[in-house]
């Protein structure tokens, strides 16, 4: 499946519906050089919408809802990122997690739907960035269910903040890449440290 967000940062998709999550969180504009905010325009959200849904069909082996996004719902759906980041942080006690002023609990509709052979779907309901939302809700609650949301991590590089699934035995990673972020910031604390031992010298 080609996950846009996700595959420009070099990483790996996150299992089965959880990628939905993960793409959306990796439409920020991050990395170095940065990449492009995916949701900037209209266009720009439609685009990676669209890519995004084939995907999520692909992998869950279910039709991809129909979603129509107008330029309101941008806005909208990137608050949703927004909160959905902080949300991130806050699972792994970051205490630099910061809900966006006038952010709310959210809730949204999602129908249940029992199919014919006896499984139970949850089907994203609403209409523009709220159908979104309700359809990465609806994944993330799975994840949750399935004790693989909490692999579901945002970079601890403050300037990066890419969206990976950590795949280590023991679920320790911090960095999307310990070469890119985590060899500048262990240089940045080893700086650190040598200027704070020649103070005391």
């Amino acid at each position: 499946m080609s996950w846009t967000a996700t595959a420009r940062y070099g990483l790996e998709p996150a299992p089965g519906g959880l990628a939905f999550v993960q793409d959306l969180l990796n439409t920020l504009s991050a990395g170095k050089p940065r990449e492009l905010d995916l949701l900037q325009t209209a266009d720009d959200a439609r685009a990676w919408l669209d890519q995004a849904l084939r995907s999520w069909s692909g992998v869950t082996h279910r039709p991809a809802p129909g979603i129509e996004l107008t330029a309101e719902d941008v806005e909208g759906l990137r608050g949703f990122r927004h909160d959905l980041v902080q949300s991130l942080h806050a699972r792994h006690g970051d205490p630099a997690a910061e809900p966006r002023p006038g952010a709310s609990v959210l809730t949204l509709p999602t129908a249940l739907r029992l199919d014919e052979h006896g499984v139970v779907h949850a089907e994203p309901r609403g209409t523009g960035w709220r159908q979104v939302a309700s359809l990465a809700l609806t994944e993330v609650y799975q994840a949750q269910c399935t004790d693989t949301l909490r692999r579901l991590k945002s970079c601890r590089n403050t300037r990066c903040q890419t969206a990976f699934y950590d795949r280590s035995r023991n679920n320790s990673g911090v960095w999307h890449d310990v070469h890119v972020c985590g060899n500048a910031a262990n240089l940045r604390n080893y700086r650190a440290r040598k200027r704070a031992g020649a103070d005391r010298a």
